[in-house]
């Protein structure tokens, strides 16, 4: 399957998981278990709630991940005071990277917008380089927008 058919068929899912679901980290953990058993190449997927001025962990599929996060810190940090999508295709060389996993090579992070104020971000992994592009990016960020509502 490609990926964009692949994409698509995660978002008819996700929006069945997230019908008439209010609570956040449930539809949280729901998408984190999707996007991980459902995107191939991906080693880490899960979210970073925010609170306090800084991300905290939220639900997640994959190894132990790093628990807060300041903002402008790492990939997860700088896409949440940003507001933009970050793809680092080598996050070696993604200046003040956090290696929370040290078999992470490239990254994809999504903020999650509800009412102009940050909610979330969604964070994926890869083991594989440049494991992430644009056809990422717009559907992740399609999700992001179902687990805003």
């Amino acid at each position: 399957m490609n990926k964009e058919k692949n994409y698509k068929l995660l978002l008819k899912q996700a929006g069945s998981l997230l019908q008439g679901e209010h609570d956040l980290i449930a539809n949280m953990s729901n998408i984190s278990a999707l996007l991980f058993n459902g995107l191939p190449e991906v080693s880490y997927a899960g979210f970073y709630r925010f609170q306090e001025q800084e991300l905290i962990l939220g639900p997640f599929q994959g190894p132990v991940a790093c628990m807060h996060i300041q903002l402008g810190k790492g990939v997860c940090g700088k896409a949440a005071e940003t507001g933009q999508i970050q793809i680092v295709p080598n996050v070696h060389e993604f200046s003040g990277h956090i290696a929370c996993d040290a078999n992470t090579n490239s990254e994809i992070v999504v903020p999650i917008i509800h009412n102009k104020k940050l909610l979330a971000v969604l964070d994926l992994d890869s083991n594989d380089f440049a494991r992430f592009d644009q056809i990422d990016a717009e559907y992740l960020q399609k999700i992001a927008d179902l687990v805003s509502k």
